[in-house]
Parts: structure tokens; C-alpha cells; sequence
């Protein structure tokens, strides 16, 4: 069992308690999905690679509502930085390596090189971004505040990126987070997310 310890806090707007940090520790370790990834975390070897967003706020709502660790989490994201090597191929890589080694959890794991994703993301969503010159440059980017959190294993330590803090996460709050993201790409993640979790308090894009 992987033994965590507050090792290092990055965050900008929202400050982290040491009492909520400590709890989130205590939700991941008695994850069956998160927990054996993360004692296994020196086989994921990439260059600052984080586990990120929706399978740790997703994991920490199921505990606060008295749900199943695992309910509604169909995949797990890890991302990483790697300025070296933009190409997909490498990327697809590092996937398939990842799912191989880490075949016996029941969900998808999705990876991505945030360094890259200025590539591909006009295409995708319609609208061009700068390069991100780090994962945390990345995570206060992402869509709520409650899902821009990040974990890293260091040893027998963790780190956490949570730029917003998490009381909202904790509060079980959606809230948007404008730097990047469209309306309809929030409105799309809260219609599936309030289906699972009913009891998620919503904040409207314009509230």
C-alpha cells in the first residue's frame, strides 16, 4: 500500500488544506481502481505523468454519495509532458503499453501527451490553442474546477496539482471553468455526470 504523505501542493487561484488534502489521500487509497494504480505507479514511466480529472473527482463523489468506489468511471486518464516527441505514434505507444500492463483493471486508460494536444484540438472542438508549456499548465485548463486535479506518485509519496482548490470538488460543485472549454462542451459532460450523480450541484455556464 502505497503510503501518502502531503509531499507537494501546486495550485494557483484556490488554496489546499492539509485537512481535504488528507482526505482525498484517504478516498484514493480505498479506491479498486486507483489505489492499485498508483502502488504501481513507477510502471507507468513517463515524464511527468499524472493521473488526472474525471476517475479522481468521479471517485471522491461516489464516496459522497454513499455509491460504489467504481460507479459511473469508465476510464482513467493519464497525461504526461514530452516536448521531445509530438508525434501520435509515440502517444498511441505509451497507450498500449499502459493498458497491457494495467489489463487486470476494469476500465479504459486513456493517455495523452499534453505537450501535443495544441495539434490536434482546433480540429477536434473548432478552436486553436497555444501549446501548454506543462501538465499543470494543462490541468487549469480543464473543464470544471472540480475535475482540473492531478495525482503523482513520488516514491512513497503523492503530489497533487488542484489550481482551483477543492472545496468544489468536496462540495460536490459543478462549476464551469471558461479558460478553454465551450457551453456546449459543458453542457454535454454535466447531462451525463448529473445522471450518474443526481445529487451534484450544478452551476450554470452563465451563473
Amino acid at each position: 500500500m502505497v503510503h501518502f504523505v502531503k509531499e507537494d501542493l501546486i495550485h494557483g487561484s484556490g488554496a489546499v488544506s492539509e485537512e481535504l488534502f488528507l482526505t482525498l489521500q484517504s478516498i484514493v487509497a480505498e479506491s479498486p481502481i486507483l489505489s492499485p494504480l498508483l502502488e504501481r505507479w513507477e510502471d507507468v514511466a513517463l515524464p511527468d505523468g499524472w493521473l488526472v480529472a474525471g476517475a479522481v473527482a468521479q471517485t471522491v463523489w461516489n464516496h459522497a454519495f454513499g455509491l460504489p468506489p467504481a460507479h459511473g468511471i469508465n476510464d482513467i486518464d493519464i497525461v504526461y509532458f514530452d516536448a521531445t516527441d509530438l508525434s501520435e505514434d509515440a502517444e498511441a505507444a505509451h497507450a498500449a503499453r499502459l493498458r497491457s500492463i494495467f489489463s487486470d483493471l476494469p476500465v479504459w486508460i486513456d493517455v495523452k501527451n499534453e505537450a501535443r494536444v495544441h495539434l490536434w484540438y482546433e480540429a477536434k472542438f473548432g478552436d486553436a490553442i497555444e501549446p501548454y508549456r506543462s501538465v499543470a499548465d494543462a490541468i487549469m485548463t480543464f473543464p470544471t474546477t472540480a475535475t482540473a486535479v492531478g495525482l503523482q506518485r513520488r516514491g512513497d509519496d503523492l503530489a497533487l496539482c488542484a489550481p482551483f482548490g477543492l472545496s468544489d470538488l468536496f462540495e460536490t460543485i459543478v462549476r464551469p471553468n471558461k479558460r478553454q472549454i465551450t457551453s456546449a462542451i459543458y453542457a454535454n459532460k454535466v447531462s451525463r455526470w448529473v445522471a450518474l450523480w443526481p445529487g451534484l450541484r450544478v452551476i450554470d455556464w452563465d451563473g
